[in-house]
This record gives C-alpha cells, sequence and structure tokens, in this order.
C-alpha cells in the first residue's frame, strides 16, 4: 500500500491517468495465508519477518484454527523457510499436514497467491493510501 507524494491527475481526453514515479511506502509485512478451497475462508497471520520460526508458528494456527479429523494438504513454493529441518520435525508429528511444493517461479498454481493477486491488481495497484 503506497502513498504518492503528489496527487496523480484523471484520465482525460488525449491523455492516460498520470501518477508520480516516486512513493512513500507506509511500512511492509509478510503476510502467511491459508485458503479453503471449499468455502473462501482465509487463517491469515502478519509477521515481521519469514523465518522457520514465523512459519511454525502459522502452521501451529492453522492446526488450531481448523478441525482436528480433516487432513489438510498445503500448498506453499520452494522457500526454504518451508523446509527448514525443525519445520519438519514438525509436520512429521503432525501427519494430517500434507505439504506440496510448486515449482521455482510458478506462483500462479497457489490458489492462495492467486487470490492475494486479485486484490492487488483490482484494488492496491495504482491506489494511494495514506496509512
Amino acid at each position: 500500500a503506497l502513498d504518492r507524494t503528489q496527487p496523480g491527475l484523471p484520465l482525460k481526453k488525449g491523455r492516460a491517468e498520470t501518477m508520480t514515479h516516486d512513493y512513500k511506502r507506509n511500512g511492509t509485512t509478510t503476510l502467511f495465508a491459508a485458503l479453503n478451497v471449499l468455502d473462501g475462508q482465509v487463517v491469515g497471520q502478519c509477521q515481521q519477518r519469514h523465518t522457520h520460526i514465523e512459519w511454525l508458528k502459522f502452521l501451529k494456527q492453522i492446526d488450531r484454527e481448523t478441525p482436528k479429523d480433516k487432513t489438510l494438504h498445503l500448498i506453499a513454493d520452494n522457500y526454504a523457510t518451508h523446509k527448514h529441518p525443525t519445520v519438519q520435525e514438525w509436520l512429521a508429528n503432525h501427519p494430517r499436514f500434507n505439504m506440496h511444493f510448486t515449482p521455482t517461479s510458478a506462483s500462479w498454481l497457489n490458489m492462495v497467491e492467486r487470490f492475494f493477486r486479485s486484490i492487488s491488481t483490482d484494488r492496491l495497484e495504482r491506489g494511494v493510501f495514506r496509512s
């Protein structure tokens, strides 16, 4: 969510909408999200970092917030955090979690990535957010 240093000019006959090239970031965060493709429910968590510690916290949240009798299939990228030995040990002790990894540069295969891409392209891109 970016704020522009000056307001843009609207689209008008003979001229495209304008936007300044410089912007101000209002902070960044790491968003961990899991999408239930059956009902659209999202389990999410924002963290300051993206290490195996934060990933494990998120897995534990998923474990708490989903019915215990359900087998879970999580699709993730090949980021090393997702395959850390501590994470692998936790997953071995929680057999209802089944990890599937997308090939490099294939985030479009992950439905939660597509869900947030739509929010980005339809609502955030070219937007101005002051806070």
